[in-house]
């Protein structure tokens, strides 16, 4: 057979690969300031005592809220996302010099990747139409259920529910603490820290019997003891939720009344 022959014919399906789109859960960073040293800062003092927050997270770099047009130190940044256990693989937003920075430390340009507060969780799919005329709608069951924990926390300890809520039955002492990426129910006096919300959503709430709370956080927006709680609800039944406000979202703490 000629080579003009060979040359003509038609490509087959390859028996050795295929390819598909696909999708990959990113963890976001929205990245407000190119000081990177204030960062490292600020990152410490969230997760450095929870090195286990993070388990070789997949994270896009998000330029559009910079409020400055300098380039950030991508190295820099980089080496302190993966002391932390995150791996960097792109970026978006930014002007051109950033993006080319950027894209010289080893990212790369996405800048039509959505990001969001929280996944939601896949719809399941259409049940068969069923032969009553009339069925009352059920509602999706949760991804996974709440992790529930019936004994005292002690200073120094740890939990973290990981994709679901957390439920205490008993007391958070300080110098606990409690984290969880949905709610937080704590049934109990809550005098350490609580941080719902911890991979971004902004629905996630607080609740607790007694707010004593030497720190809460919902999606990164945190409050500490250094300002005191509000006489309403301070030692009392209270729900902390993160509201829009005229300088960006605040926790608003709310009495629960009986």
């Amino acid at each position: 057979m000629s080579a003009a022959t060979k040359s003509a014919a038609p490509l087959g399906k390859p028996d050795t690969f295929e390819l598909k789109s696909a999708q990959l859960p990113l963890v976001s960073l929205l990245l407000k300031s190119t000081d990177i040293a204030h960062l490292s800062e600020e990152w410490d003092a969230h997760y450095g005592d929870n090195p286990g927050f993070f388990d070789k997270d997949p994270l896009v770099v998000d330029l559009s809220h910079l409020t400055d047009p300098g380039i950030p130190d991508f190295k820099t940044l980089l080496t302190l996302l993966k002391r932390h256990n995150v791996r960097p693989v792109a970026v978006k937003g930014g002007s051109p010099e950033q993006l080319a920075a950027a894209v010289k430390a080893g990212l790369v340009v996405a800048q039509d990747v959505v990001l969001h507060h929280m996944p939601a969780p896949a719809e399941p799919p259409p049940a068969p139409p069923a032969p009553e005329p009339e069925v009352a709608p059920v509602a999706p069951a949760a991804a996974l259920p709440a992790l529930v924990l019936d004994k005292p926390l002690r200073s120094g300890q740890q939990v973290y529910a990981r994709g679901r809520d957390l439920v205490v039955l008993a007391m958070v002492n300080a110098g606990a603490e409690v984290i969880a990426d949905g709610h937080i129910h704590v049934y109990a006096p809550l005098r350490g820290k609580a941080i719902a919300g911890a991979r971004g959503n902004g629905d996630a709430r607080i609740f607790a019997m007694s707010l004593e709370a030497e720190l809460i956080s919902i999606a990164g927006i945190y409050r500490t003891s250094d300002v005191p709680l509000p006489v309403d609800v301070a030692g009392k039944p209270a729900m902390v939720s993160l509201q829009p406000g005229p300088e960006g979202e605040k926790l608003v703490m709310e009495p629960i009344k009986a």
